[in-house]
């Protein structure tokens, strides 16, 4: 690495404008995760440990039982989620990187 680049990539690490971004950006993806892992594994869970419970008929007559919109559920879960990070991602997480970027290279 260059000299330039190696005072230009220190520049921005050394930002507190940057820091306070990363800091945001890993505590938001954290906290994601928690949210997709407990949808996820609690839908898991419920297979190994309530089986009576999601075979249960949702009416009279019906051969759907609660477990198939339960898995559905997690799965649409999983899409809004993910659109949800995707959007702040890409609009307020890299407006803030691009007027770092800018700034550092004054």
């Amino acid at each position: 690495m260059s000299q330039q680049h190696s005072e230009h990539y220190e520049r921005i690490r050394s930002n507190p404008r940057f820091q306070a971004l990363v800091a945001k950006r890993n505590g938001y993806s954290f906290v994601m995760t928690v949210l997709m892992l407990v949808a996820y594994f609690g839908y898991i869970l419920l297979i190994a440990f309530n089986k009576e419970g999601l075979a249960v008929k949702l009416g009279e007559g019906m051969v759907t039982s609660v477990g198939i919109p339960l898995g559905l559920g997690v799965i649409l879960f999983t899409i809004v989620i993910t659109a949800i990070y995707v959007k702040r991602a890409n609009t307020e997480f890299d407006a803030e990187a691009a007027e770092i970027l800018k700034e550092a290279q004054k």
